[in-house]
């Protein structure tokens, strides 16, 4: 009989999960397509055109490895925010920097502290390495700052998360609430501050770039407004030491040659980008339209994104989201209660969105038993 080596206990205690169910797992499930593709919060309208043509002329460049100290996109990112190149770090988009996060600052049995909800990516990194994460209710459809810094004095908790535009709801804090966090926070507690969605929500929402604060790290991302979420690339910025740390661990050929021109091609182009918000400002608007149409409540939202209140419980929603998988028309929701009432729908095509309208009250109806 042959034996594996035994794995390392934490890892062998883990439940065999993932964050996300992928779209195309359920076609493959399904055995058909989705019409509609507006669930994983992409951009539907993909990245800018000088983009797309910049990447099919280095594609045949790719049997090259990437520059491990991602230079350029380095520097490109350091003077789109007016910070050092020694201030930024780049990674497999910002799931990759949350699992190094993780790492660097969570040992086995320290309390983390994140909202009951939130981004469940990193939930699974903090497990990864045995942290306690500890879940704070969200308040009014909105992450409690009271309660998260409650939460990280009463744990004596290293680490805190929170994403601003927040993901699921799609709800804000203005900069003003977010730095009187910061200030209120324990100078051993670091915070990553998650804006995968800041270049699509009010400029008021984001604080200025503080890179003199040794205990805030501002992820953002290219998979969102920059229409390139298939080529992971994201990065951190931060005081120059947490950066250093960073590269102790990172896996420094982990961004593609592709990924790295791609990115620094895409914050070149900010007139496309701001094409793209107003592409989506218009999108959410429509996808409002539909939701209030069929007598549902669509929330306020600066992501690309809208969460849909369904006007009844948890297992309501489900049914409508189920309803929607079976029409072809992929969607999420949130999944904790409170705000499972929710269905969450992405920005898509006018045809997508079309394909929505379409097929909501149907999904509804049978929602209701109708």
């Amino acid at each position: 009989m042959h034996q594996r080596p035994p794995l390392m206990p934490l890892i062998a205690a883990l439940p065999s999960t993932v964050p996300f169910v992928g779209p195309e797992a359920q076609e493959r499930e399904r055995g058909r397509a989705f019409r509609a593709r507006i669930g994983a919060n992409e951009s539907s309208f993909g990245p800018s055109p000088r983009v797309i043509a910049r990447m099919a002329e280095i594609a045949g460049d790719m049997w090259m490895y990437c520059d491990p100290d991602n230079h350029d996109l380095k520097v490109a990112v350091a003077v789109h925010h007016g910070v050092k190149a020694e201030n930024v770090v780049v990674g497999e988009g910002i799931d990759g920097l949350l699992s190094l996060v993780a790492r660097m600052y969570v040992a086995p049995g320290d309390a983390v502290v994140t909202s009951l909800g939130a981004y469940p990516t990193f939930n699974f990194h903090i497990a990864g390495v045995g942290g306690r994460l500890v879940m704070v209710p969200y308040e009014n459809d909105k992450e409690s700052l009271d309660g998260l810094l409650a939460a990280v004095r009463r744990d004596k908790a290293p680490l805190v998360y929170l994403s601003n535009p927040d993901n699921p709801m799609g709800s804000w804090w203005e900069a003003s609430e977010i730095i009187g966090f910061i200030e209120a926070l324990p100078q051993t507690t670091m915070l990553v501050l998650d804006e995968a969605y800041s270049e699509l929500g009010p400029a008021s929402a984001l604080p200025p770039i503080d890179i003199s604060r040794p205990n805030v790290i501002r992820m953002r991302t290219f998979s969102k407004a920059y229409g390139l979420a298939g080529i992971r690339c994201g990065y951190a910025i931060a005081e120059a030491q947490v950066i250093r740390d960073f590269e102790k661990i990172r896996n420094h050929y982990g961004v593609s040659r592709m990924a790295q021109i791609a990115g620094v091609e895409a914050l070149a182009d900010q007139d496309y980008l701001r094409s793209v918000v107003a592409r989506v400002a218009a999108g959410r608007r429509r996808i409002a339209g539909i939701a209030e149409a069929n007598g549902l409540k669509p929330l306020a939202s600066a992501t690309n994104f809208v969460t849909i209140d369904s006007c009844g419980d948890g297992a309501f929603a489900l049914k409508v989201l189920q309803g929607l998988l079976s029409r072809d028309v992929f969607i999420r929701k949130p999944m904790v209660p409170r705000l499972d009432r929710c269905i969450r729908v992405s920005v898509g095509l006018d045809h997508e969105l079309d394909i929505f309208a379409e097929e909501l009250p149907g999904a509804l109806a049978t929602a209701r038993g109708n």
